[in-house]
């Protein structure tokens, strides 16, 4: 057993995501026709041999506890360690709102992390699709020998976030925060390996100064105040964190993508899910699939181009989708038209309805909704 544990971030709701997290988390949504987003960071602890994981929740997590369920899927259900979910230990302060920064996430389970045995701590983003080889980054830190290893992108980041600008000696000197799109300096995907000391030196400092946030507050303390030594380890494969409906379809759209596809699902690094077991997804005798991809147990009797369809659905004959995300369980009636729909579980679509979207504007139908 590795001398390092791991903690996922699954507690944002995220409310640009609007209906799509109503009832669940931003790492319990649904991608890429049968994964969580969440399984994304299990499956790179797991890959690497870290089998003891904290999930920080706080809110809405009953869809994130149906998915991980026993935690066998990843090989962490043990009698000692193994995953635990981790809501705010009953504390009454952290039970309202939401979480007004990670390092307010962090202190709220702080009990925990302090009976932590491992020496090392990794942090990931549950709302995050990347497939991150955790043991070249655990290599580079030991190497290194620096407190802290940010793991960054290898390219820009559309989404909100914050770039690390390296001196001579290539550690971390400054820190950019608040950044979108392309900007001087290493894009952060907010995934970090820390002594564990270290961690909770910073938690400690920023519970007496009453501060709440990760980059803003505490990384610019270790940096500045601290003079603290960061090195940074550079992601060469797909990710993109999702905190917007945009950025949801976005990344839905980039897994149609082959090269994308090989980037977040190598073969020596699988990423692990819940097994459902279903059967076979049919397809009628006018049935046409183009650029898509299909879940197990569906019907599919019209024409998808395009588009991600999870398990259960029903696409009629003569309905015609494109460029959409139908979640499990959907039902489209037949001659309807979709484009450019993302549909939460269990939406119906009454034969010979239209519903069309815009590519740059995805219209978001809720779980449950009738059209």
């Amino acid at each position: 057993m590795r001398d390092y544990h791991g903690i996922i971030f699954a507690y944002h709701d995220e409310p640009a995501l609007r209906d799509l997290t109503a009832n669940r988390t931003a790492a319990s949504l649904p991608f890429c026709s049968r994964y969580r987003l969440i399984d994304f960071a299990l499956s790179s602890l797991r890959n690497a041999g870290i089998l003891d994981v904290g999930v920080i929740m706080q809110r809405d997590y009953q869809s994130l506890l149906d998915h991980i369920g026993s935690s066998k899927a990843w090989d962490m259900s043990r009698k000692n360690g193994g995953l635990r979910m981790l809501p705010p230990f009953g504390l009454p302060q952290y039970h309202t709102g939401n979480y007004n920064g990670t390092i307010e996430a962090l202190n709220a389970v702080s009990t925990y992390i302090r009976r932590i045995p491992q020496k090392h701590v990794v942090l990931l983003l549950g709302n995050m699709a990347a497939n991150i080889d955790l043991d070249a980054v655990i290599r580079q830190h030991e190497k290194a020998g620096t407190d802290v290893t940010a793991i960054c992108a290898g390219q820009g980041l559309e989404s909100r976030h914050s770039n690390y600008l390296l001196g001579e000696d290539g550690l971390v000197q400054y820190i950019d925060l608040f950044r979108t799109g392309e900007a001087k300096g290493i894009p952060s995907l907010e995934g970090y390996v820390f002594n564990k000391d270290k961690l909770l030196e910073l938690m400690d400092v920023c519970q007496t100064r009453n501060l709440f946030r990760f980059h803003q507050d505490a990384m610019t303390y270790f940096l500045y105040e601290a003079h603290g030594k960061m090195d940074v380890y550079v992601h060469p494969g797909y990710a993109r964190i999702i905190r917007t409906v945009d950025e949801y379809y976005a990344a839905s759209k980039d897994v149609l993508r082959p090269e994308v596809r090989r980037e977040l699902f190598p073969a020596d690094r699988p990423v692990r899910t819940k097994i459902h077991e279903d059967v076979s997804t049919y397809y009628g005798e006018q049935a046409k699939s183009r650029n898509s991809l299909v879940g197990d147990n569906c019907i599919i009797e019209g024409e998808v181009e395009d588009c991600i369809i999870f398990s259960g659905c029903h696409i009629g004959a003569g309905a015609k989708l494109k460029g959409c995300i139908l979640m499990r369980d959907c039902v489209v009636g037949e001659n309807a038209k979709l484009e450019y729909i993302i549909s939460d579980k269990q939406a119906v679509f009454s034969p010979g309805s239209v519903l069309i979207g815009s590519p740059n504007l995805p219209t978001v139908v809720p779980k449950d909704g009738r059209i």
